[in-house]
């Protein structure tokens, strides 16, 4: 599954305390999502990471410089794996602004869109559509990415077998079992619990499709 997380943090007069909260909360959704899946956290982040690179995970691309929201932000990055992906695709500076300042008319980067670092290469672009008329001071930021995910099965379970004969019939009972036991053995044990308990459930259910007739 692909996770999707919209992020919206205070503005950079707020105070510290609420600042934290919000990586507190950001940090909250994250964890519901599995650590092997794709994740994208995008949205105002209300910080600057500029134009230097830093390590791997703000690009040379960015705008501006860096501000004590956007270190912040790098910070909560570098924890968790994460890379700012509109900032490593080289683009002109219309395309990389984010915010137009009601005030001055100004223009900044602050909207970001995130990512594993590990799912990095599936981020093919990342600009944003200055151009868009959303009636925001914002514009759209924009990513392609390409995903190869896993096809869903069919579900085994909405096969109706005779589980009777399990009663019934010593032989196929015994070959069931056989089955069920060969099937256990490969398995070993998963590093999540639920994982572990998809693969007994699926051993047990492909056992019964393979030798209790329907």
């Amino acid at each position: 599954d692909l996770n999707i997380i919209q992020a919206y943090a205070p503005t950079t007069t707020s105070c510290d305390e609420e600042i934290e909260k919000f990586y507190e909360e950001l940090e909250m959704a994250k964890t519901q999502c599995r650590s092997h899946e794709p994740l994208i956290i995008m949205g105002d982040f209300n910080a600057k990471v500029g134009e230097d690179r830093i390590g791997n995970t703000a690009g040379p691309h960015g705008l501006g410089k860096i501000n004590e929201r956007g270190e912040r932000l790098i910070e909560w990055c570098q924890t968790h794996d994460l890379v700012v992906c509109n900032t490593w695709f080289e683009q002109p500076a219309r395309r990389k602004w984010t915010w137009k300042s009601p005030g001055d008319g100004s223009r900044n980067q602050i909207d970001y869109i995130l990512t594993n670092e590990r799912f990095r290469n599936a981020i093919k672009s990342a600009k944003t559509y200055p151009g868009a008329d959303c009636y925001s001071d914002h514009v759209p930021v924009v990513a392609k990415l390409n995903l190869k995910l896993k096809k869903t099965s069919s579900n085994p379970t909405n096969i109706k077998l005779d589980l009777a004969l399990l009663k019934t019939n010593q032989l196929i009972r015994e070959k069931y079992q056989v089955s069920v036991q060969n099937k256990f053995e490969p398995l070993g044990e998963a590093e999540e619990i639920e994982k572990q308990w998809e693969n007994f459930k699926e051993a047990i259910i492909l056992a019964a499709t393979e030798e209790i007739p329907r």
